[in-house]
């Protein structure tokens, strides 16, 4: 299994700055042709402009890291093959949206996207609309993820001031806790009506968690290694 390290910061400081990544570059006629492959597979993918991560580094309650553009084609290429070049990393922010009798709201992937069935918080690969002044501003694009697939606003919950940044190989998943007033049943009723009234909603289900007990395979470590801590207060002490 994956050695999982979690760090909790307060502080963000992540710039973005123009690189050439070498594997994109070196491998590109590779790398388009298992695009073409996977998109012919499900026609709906995508070949964005996103941004991925290098020396990461945490201090003091802040993690700090350089951020270039590249094209997802890249990112999938290099996540089917293995992640050959270890000295970039995909980070990106998660809104675990915790309900207020202490669930929290997972979805799952349809089935025209990357990672179909799998189960996630409201997340996105960050791109360029995400960057102000030379900087990511990852807060932002957990926003916007959160009210692209569930409907929800920053008016509908509280965003937590630390982030919970789980590391899990080549991944750092920047999690922010998201207070709901509602509790689990009715903000899952309120998100599915949601999902219903979009064309193509990239979640086909809401999933509630509120034990150790309701994780499963379809999770991510990140996801797993989190919720984990979270519900650490329920084991009984011995």
């Amino acid at each position: 299994m994956t050695d999982v390290v979690i760090h909790r910061v307060t502080t963000l400081d992540l710039t973005v700055e123009p690189w050439d990544w070498p594997f994109s570059v070196q491998r590109r006629a590779e790398i388009d042709a298992h695009f073409a492959d996977k998109q012919r597979e499900k026609p709906a993918l995508w070949n964005g402009r996103i941004l991925l991560g290098r020396d990461a580094a945490f201090l003091e309650g802040r993690m700090s890291a350089r951020y270039f553009e590249t094209d997802f084609a890249s990112l999938l290429a290099w996540r089917d093959w293995g992640y050959p070049d270890r000295a970039v990393f995909n980070g990106f922010g998660m809104g675990a949206l915790r309900t207020a009798d202490g669930a929290f709201v997972l979805g799952e992937m349809g089935a025209h996207t990357a990672n179909a069935g799998r189960l996630y918080f409201p997340a996105g690969t960050p791109d360029l609309a995400d960057v102000a002044d030379g900087m990511l501003d990852l807060a932002a694009n957990v926003a916007r993820e959160v009210e692209e697939e569930t409907g929800l606003t920053p008016a509908d919950y509280r965003a937590s001031a630390h982030w919970d940044c789980v590391v899990t190989g080549a991944s750092i998943a920047l999690m922010r806790v998201l207070d709901a007033p509602e509790t689990g049943v009715v903000l899952q009723r309120r998100i599915e009506a949601n999902l219903a009234a979009q064309a193509e909603p990239e979640l086909s289900a809401i999933q509630l968690v509120r034990s150790r007990g309701d994780l499963t395979a379809a999770m991510p470590r990140f996801v797993t290694a989190f919720l984990e801590t979270q519900f650490s207060d329920q084991e009984p002490s011995s």
